[in-house]
């Protein structure tokens, strides 16, 4: 009986100990809050591959800084916004402005947003550098190239050998193809090579020395080596520009274009990891586009994304 008594009593000390070793209720209520996204969470991200090395640094930079991380993929321009629009993603990277369906599509669902600028890019027409002929192109000549008219070089100039040509673009998910089709083909079908994964674009043309592509500035600076930027003459210019940091910018090279990020606003209002993401995003954007190949906004540019900021 004596044992017994003992040892209820040291039963009855562990169990008290125990006890004060449990979590406190309030504090659970408050990281189930956060990880509803009402004051922070995970964020989300989606889009263009032309943005996404400029996202991806910014993101190593962020995660360094602040311990967390943003998901973000690649599925390209347009089936990012398609996510966007499901309420799938916080924000959509963009290579082209939004569509007008698109904008109609997220009027549906309800969802408002901010479109934000975060750097320039020069769509890339590149040959070979075994190419020897091609040193210019204009915008009639890529049309009769990508409307598939073309079945040689001889077919494009006169004075072009007659060597079969093989074209090649970024498929349809890519807001890079969308870009092209509107400002070259008057928004009539690419006849090509049309590749998901614009690496294999490059390497497709790095390849055939009688092969054209089409990309973002940045994979051509990555490729320089053993690619040729081709100047292009546009519709309302005397003279072929070719791509370089300074045509980029000033929009004088004719298949400039803006790279965007497109941001939920019930995000940025609820999700304070994400709102101090988008901040960082804005304020670094200017060294990462340099750093990635791309061409960075004015300064004063950058400071009226951030105060667009809720």
């Amino acid at each position: 009986m004596f044992l017994s008594a003992v040892l209820l009593g040291v039963m009855f000390i562990l169990a008290a100990c125990g006890g004060g070793n449990a979590s406190d209720p309030t504090e659970g209520e408050e990281k189930s809050d956060k990880a509803s996204g009402e004051t922070g969470g995970s964020i989300i991200g989606d889009g263009s591959s032309t943005v996404f090395p400029i996202m991806e640094i910014i993101n190593e930079e962020f995660n360094a800084e602040h311990g967390m991380a943003a998901e973000i993929g690649v599925s390209g321009t347009g089936a990012g916004f398609e996510r966007f629009t499901a309420g799938e993603t916080d924000f959509q990277n963009a290579s082209r402005d939004i569509k007008e369906e698109e904008i109609t599509a997220l009027e549906e669902a309800g969802i408002e947003y901010t479109e934000f600028l975060v750097g320039t890019d020069g769509l890339t027409i590149a040959v070979s550098q075994e190419n020897d002929f091609v040193d210019s192109l204009t915008f009639d000549e890529l049309y009769t190239i990508y409307s598939g008219e073309a079945e040689s070089w001889s077919d494009v100039r006169e004075d072009f050998p007659d060597e079969p040509i093989t074209a090649y673009g970024p498929d349809q998910s890519h807001g890079t193809h969308d870009f092209f089709k509107e400002e070259v083909m008057n928004d009539e079908d690419v006849q090509a090579e049309l590749i998901q994964d614009t690496n294999q674009v490059v390497s497709s043309v790095n390849s055939d020395p009688n092969s054209i592509g089409f990309f973002g500035y940045s994979f051509y600076l990555n490729n320089e080596d053993t690619l040729k930027a081709v100047p292009v003459q546009g519709p309302d210019s005397e003279e072929a520009i070719e791509p370089t940091d300074e045509t980029v910018q000033s929009y004088q090279y004719p298949l400039s274009r803006p790279l965007y990020v497109y941001a939920k606003n019930e995000s940025l209002e609820n999700n304070e990891d994400f709102r101090t993401f988008m901040e960082f995003t804005l304020e670094n954007a200017a060294t990462t586009a340099q750093e990635t190949g791309y061409v960075a906004l004015p300064e004063e540019d950058y400071q009226e994304q951030i105060d667009q900021l809720p």
